[in-house]
């Protein structure tokens, strides 16, 4: 891939529109019922709040060794929704601020992280497609399913920005009823 498809294609530009989306759920989230914060899927499972600044954390996480940049890290150990909004804030303007061709460089690189307790040394497009992108999205989707499991009323297109249904509108399984 050339140096101007990666700046066409940049990561911060991914990011950067499902943080939005990131911060359209939270302030649903917070409208509807703020103690649902430290709620789970699983017992085993990060809360929420949780969920959403591991999924901003891998935003920088991703961005920063493909634009040949240290980490920056903007969280703390909150877990309150003033906390999250201001990590989310400072995540989105640092993004916004990496030009796209720090990004040219991802057939040279190799990016070395933890895994859990698993060293990783990974080719820099493999490091975005088959590491880090899957794990911002695993814990963002968190976000949103804890949110949905709670009640908060949010869509795919709160999800994915995209999607519009008209009002009432619901993928209820109507087979059942048919007899299907």
């Amino acid at each position: 891939m050339t140096m101007d498809a990666v700046a066409v294609h940049s990561p911060a530009k991914v990011f950067l529109h499902y943080l939005d989306r990131l911060h359209g759920m939270l302030v649903k989230v917070a409208q509807f019922d703020a103690d649902i914060s430290s709620n789970a899927l699983h017992p085993t499972m990060l809360p929420l709040l949780q969920q959403a600044k591991t999924a901003i954390g891998f935003s920088l996480r991703t961005c920063c060794p493909l634009a040949g940049r240290t980490i920056a890290v903007f969280g703390d150990d909150l877990y309150n929704f003033d906390s999250v909004f201001a990590q989310l804030a400072a995540t989105v303007d640092y993004l916004s601020a990496i030009p796209d061709a720090e990004f040219g460089r991802f057939e040279e690189l190799r990016v070395e992280t933890v895994a859990g307790s698993a060293e990783l040394n990974l080719a820099g497009w493999d490091y975005y497609q088959l590491y880090a992108l899957p794990n911002f999205f695993f814990h963002y989707t968190m976000v949103y399913a804890v949110a949905r499991q709670a009640g908060v009323d949010l869509g795919k297109g709160d999800f994915d920005g995209f999607h519009q249904y008209p009002s009432g509108f619901s993928f209820v399984d109507t087979r059942s009823e048919r007899g299907a």
